[in-house]
């Protein structure tokens, strides 16, 4: 067989071993590390046959290379070694011959080439002479300069005669891309092949001098503790050098800064954020949170205002227009603006709705932003239990960000929008500190301009937000929060109001919803008054709502299938739509018999009718019997009524050992509800005479007061709520302490026209009313059972 080394035995056709981002020259060996499918399939080839491979580079870094991606000149190699590893092959190819392809096939999963050699022509003239002796003296530069080779490679470079092989070999020694590598390959002829070699060996020269350079300027003002620093000054040293300077990313933010019109203190801190970031590396952890940060201050409306609506009058005609009834907020937002408009610089207040759901509070924030016309955010508290929540996280955690507060201020795009915080009876503290008392510097008019989050640590200006709260219920919200805010109490609404807003929103907004023209369905006074007081028990419209949505959709599944498109809805058609009516006029029922007594209570979801029982047990021994789920205050009130009763025995008309040998039972109803408070006081105290007297109570009278133990009638809250649930629930006779009396301004016309007021001041008083006396107890019978 003939000596592969020979250029006659090369062969005119071989195997093909892309080479990605790396060059085999001839007269070298070079390690390569084999791994791709097509690679293999090459190197498999030649080790099978004469362990010739033609070595090309591919152009990009393609996994399986198109025959148009590879270069035209490359190297025939002959593999002289090859060792089989975890990922692949590992070989060394000694460069013999440059040869050029004449076509190149994809076949049997490799690439293989037909060639012709592209021999290279080795002159000894004055001007090659000239090259090689430059390029050696540049090389014994480049070893001065530099520790990082050894000192053989300068005998090696010096030892070789053919000018040919030293090109090629400091190809492979110098850094150089994979192009460049290419191009020193392609050369020809000979001189200029060593002047790009000489070149390339310049420019590396000036690179380690350069890097001398900024060595030897970064180790004047290196210690042992500013090694951080000093890769810094190498990176500053060479931006200058370079003439580049600050990077793209910082001179935007730099000129985002510029053009922001931002406070004083605001671009101080921005610009020294900035040079910070300037002088970090790109990987550096530290300099994303900055970038952040910075994004952070340019985003904030420092000074972007809204300009405000003042018109006082065409302010209250967008909230009539929205919202039904609310006189007293939509009053105290006009008196605002007109203190606006006459000042012009008054701070925004803090308002909180305090209701039971579905009156309106939400859409009452949409409503006085929008007659404002200012921006609005709602910023829900329900369940909040962190104080990072509102202030935020301190910028040295990972992941740390701004509170709600300046969260919603980024959103608004204004620095003074309408701040719903909703749910702010729904807080609540752990472990991780209390929400409500990082509220109290937010809600305070006095300190909210200086307002800090723990991210952003400079003062902002929440001067300009109007800030509305909404709330079920004050008990659970923090008496200093209490204290900054102007309460505003939204009740229930009267069954006429609810027919109105029904009317004007309600109806319309469920039809349109569901594909129906407003005009082709009505809704019967008598049906809408029957679908509110027999299919809903509600302070507010949620239910009301639901249920006209529920009559909608069943419309128009009708319409849908060919049924006529004008609808008529009756009361007597009600239980098509809704099924059976789910709440009846009960208090007759109720009351029927002698032991049992009408108060009213406030819920969180209003007013409701509270059923009290008493009952004496024949065989006992005096004890008192509470259940119903009692509280404390509740459990007082009951006692303190049967001390005034045993007190007073015979003037309540009772005998003064009416519990001797018996024991007393009071129970309220709906045993799985929690109960508490003391208006329940007067109304124990008459059902407990009405079974001691075995006379029952009047059914169409409720009532409520504390009860002392000389028989005072105290005064409680919650009275128009109370009221409307009595109207509701068809009472005719409201007994309520004398001194709640100015209350009864605030209820109304329609509650004040169908209902009696009774004001008392003593228990006496509620017995006349409630209770027949004993001189008639013979000659009255009691009331049907029969509900009304």
């Amino acid at each position: 067989m003939a000596d592969p080394s020979s250029p006659a035995a090369f062969p005119t056709a071989l195997p093909v071993l892309p080479l990605r981002r790396t060059v085999a020259f001839p007269l070298t060996l070079q390690p390569l590390a084999v791994n791709r499918p097509m690679s293999v399939e090459a190197v498999n080839m030649a080790l099978a046959g004469d362990r010739l491979v033609l070595l090309l580079l591919q152009r990009g870094d393609d996994e399986d290379p198109d025959v148009e991606k590879m270069h035209d000149i490359g190297t025939i190699g002959i593999v002289r070694q090859m060792a089989r590893g975890p990922q692949g092959l590992n070989i060394i190819v000694e460069g013999m011959a440059r040869a050029r392809t004449e076509k190149i096939v994809a076949e049997a999963g490799m690439l293989r080439a037909t060639l012709r050699l592209a021999p290279e022509e080795v002159q000894k003239t004055v001007e090659v002479d000239a090259y090689v002796r430059r390029i050696q003296e540049l090389v014994d530069r480049a070893l001065s300069l530099t520790s990082g080779l050894a000192p053989e490679v300068r005998q090696l470079v010096a030892g070789i005669e053919d000018p040919m092989r030293l090109s090629y070999l400091l190809g492979t020694m110098l850094d150089l891309k994979a192009e460049e590598k290419q191009q020193l390959l392609e050369a020809d002829p000979l001189p200029t092949k060593l002047e790009l070699v000489h070149s390339l060996l310049t420019r590396e020269v000036s690179v380690l001098e350069l890097k001398g350079k900024i060595e030897s300027q970064a180790q004047q003002e290196m210690t042992d503790a500013q090694k951080q620093y000093y890769l810094r000054q190498q990176l500053k040293a060479i931006q200058e050098e370079l003439g580049e300077g600050e990077g793209g990313d910082v001179k935007d933010l730099r000129a985002r800064i510029e053009a922001a019109t931002l406070p004083l203190h605001v671009k101080v801190v921005a610009d020294r954020e900035l040079d910070r970031l300037a002088r970090m590396g790109p990987a550096s952890p530290e300099s994303q949170m900055i970038r952040t940060y910075i994004d952070w201050i340019l985003e904030l409306p420092w000074n972007k205002v809204t300009e405000d609506r003042i018109d006082p009058l065409e302010a209250r005609r967008v909230l009539d227009e929205d919202h039904y009834d609310l006189d007293k907020v939509k009053e105290r937002i006009v008196e605002y603006l007109a203190v606006r408009k006459l000042k012009g610089d008054m701070k925004g207040p803090i308002l909180c709705f305090v209701g039971p759901p579905g009156v309106g509070k939400t859409s009452l924030g949409h409503s006085i932003a929008r007659a404002m016309q200012r921006k609005f955010v709602r910023i829900s508290l329900g369940g909040v239990r962190d104080e990072a929540e509102v202030r935020g996280h301190r910028r040295t955690y990972i992941g740390s960000m701004p509170g709600r507060i300046v969260q919603a201020l980024r959103q608004a795009e204004s620095a003074n929008p309408v701040f719903m915080l909703d749910e702010l009876d729904k807080i609540t503290s752990g472990y991780q500190g209390d929400p409500a008392a990082a509220l109290l510097e937010v809600l305070d008019p006095a300190q909210n301009n200086t307002f800090r989050d723990h991210y952003m640590e400079m003062p902002i200006d929440l001067s300009k937000v109007l800030f509305i709260a909404t709330a079920n219920q004050m008990g659970p919200v923090h008496p200093a929060l209490r204290d900054r805010m102007e309460i505003v109490y939204l009740s229930g609404y009267t069954e006429d109001e609810k027919v109105g807003i029904a009317r004007r929103y309600l109806i319309p907004r469920q039809l349109t919803e569901h594909g129906l023209a407003v005009d082709s369905v009505t809704i019967t006074d008598e049906a809408l008054r029957a679908v509110i007081s027999e299919f809903t028990r509600e302070a507010g419209v949620r239910n009301l709502e639901r249920l006209i949505g529920t009559i909608a959709r069943k419309i128009a599944a009708r319409v849908a299938t060919g049924g006529p498109a004008q609808s008529v809805v009756e009361v007597t058609e009600l239980e098509t739509y809704l099924g059976p009516a789910r709440f009846k006029r009960e208090i007759a029922f109720r009351v029927s018999r002698p032991g049992v007594a009408t108060g009213v209570a406030w819920t969180e979801s209003g007013g409701d009718v509270l059923f009290i029982e008493a009952s004496l047990l024949p065989g006992g021994h005096g004890q008192f019997i509470l259940t119903g789920q009692l509280g404390e205050v509740m459990q007082e009130s009951a006692r303190a009524a049967v001390s005034h009763i045993r007190a007073n025995a015979r003037s309540l008309g009772v005998e003064a050992n009416f519990l001797e040998g018996r024991d007393l039972h009071v129970h309220v109803p709906a045993g799985a509800i929690p109960k508490d408070g003391p208006s329940a006081g007067v109304t124990m105290a008459t059902a407990i005479l009405s079974a001691a007297r075995n006379v029952a109570v009047n059914p169409e009278v409720a009532m409520t007061g504390e009860i002392t133990l000389t028989g005072l009638v105290l005064p409680v809250g919650g009275i128009r709520e109370k009221a409307l649930a009595a109207k509701r629930f068809g009472m005719k006779t409201f007994v309520l302490p004398a001194l709640n009396e100015p209350d009864l301004k605030e209820l109304p016309e329609e509650i004040r026209k169908d209902m009696r007021f009774v004001p008392v001041a003593t228990l006496e008083e509620v017995l006349a009313i409630a209770l027949p006396s004993p001189a008639r107890e013979s000659s009255e019978m009691p009331v049907s059972a029969e509900p009304l």
